[in-house]
């Protein structure tokens, strides 16, 4: 989507885009996941969490990836709730 479509929103920048296309794979075994966000995006895992959590709370991720992100949304009020 272009600048105007958004108003004045940016639109999701690379790393956003990554960070929500690495949460659409599935990952064979513990570690995996872990290994990925430091190999391909280069972030330290506590730094993707941080991010992938602002992004839960950013509409412009939910207009990119709906599906990713109200999954993502509805495992973190299950956890949520179960504290």
């Amino acid at each position: 989507m272009d600048q105007e479509q958004w108003g004045d929103r940016e639109p999701l920048g690379d790393r956003e885009q990554a960070v929500l296309a690495l949460e659409r794979r599935g990952f064979p075994g513990p570690g995996a996941k872990e290994r990925a966000i430091r190999e391909e995006l280069g972030l330290a895992p506590v730094r993707y969490y941080q991010l992938l959590n602002a992004l839960l709370d950013d509409e412009r991720a939910l207009a990119h990836d709906p599906v990713t992100v109200n999954r993502l949304r509805r495992v973190r009020e299950t956890r949520r709730a179960e504290r």
